[in-house]
This record gives C-alpha cells, sequence and structure tokens, in this order.
C-alpha cells in the first residue's frame, strides 16, 4: 500500500468514526424524545380527562341551578297567589260590611 492510500484509509477510517458518534449520539437523542413524546401524550390524556370531567362537573351545576330557579320560581308564584287570595278576600270582607 501506498502512502497515498494509507492517508486515505486513515480519513476514510477518521469519518467512519465520526460519522458512527454522530449516529450513536442521534440514537441517544431519539430515544430521549421518544421518551419526551410519551410523557407528554400521557400529560395530554390526563388533561383531556380532567377537561371531561370538570365539563361533567359543569353541566351538572348548570342542571341543578336550574332546577333550583324553577323551584324559586314555583315558591314566589305560590307566595304571589296567597298575597292574591289574601287581597280577594279583603276584598270580599269590605263588600259585605
Amino acid at each position: 500500500m501506498t502512502d497515498d492510500q494509507k492517508k486515505k484509509l486513515t480519513v476514510f477510517e477518521t469519518r467512519v468514526r465520526q460519522l458512527m458518534f454522530i449516529c450513536d449520539t442521534l440514537k441517544a437523542e431519539n430515544a430521549d424524545l421518544k421518551k419526551q413524546l410519551a410523557a407528554k401524550t400521557q400529560d395530554l390524556l390526563s388533561a383531556e380527562e380532567e377537561i371531561e370531567a370538570l365539563n361533567a362537573r359543569y353541566d351538572n351545576l348548570k342542571i341543578a341551578r336550574v332546577v333550583s330557579i324553577k323551584q324559586g320560581e314555583i315558591k314566589n308564584a305560590k307566595q304571589k297567589l296567597s298575597k292574591l287570595v289574601r287581597e280577594v278576600d279583603r276584598c270580599i270582607a269590605l263588600l259585605n260590611e
């Protein structure tokens, strides 16, 4: 082998080692990124579950509020009706005098 060929072989070996190092580095980075992606995916799933639970609670609160408003309206209506009946009774009493 000539000196020129030996130099070329040495340069080639150096470049192959550099490529192997870069490949190993990229594999490690890829593995780390996969772990990060899995963690973020799990976080996203947890957040979606929490959102669903909060939406269900919100819907329940809306329904409870509507029911309580309706009960309040019924109570007010009964009070108004009772008041009207008392006024009618007073008027009848005044007419009977």
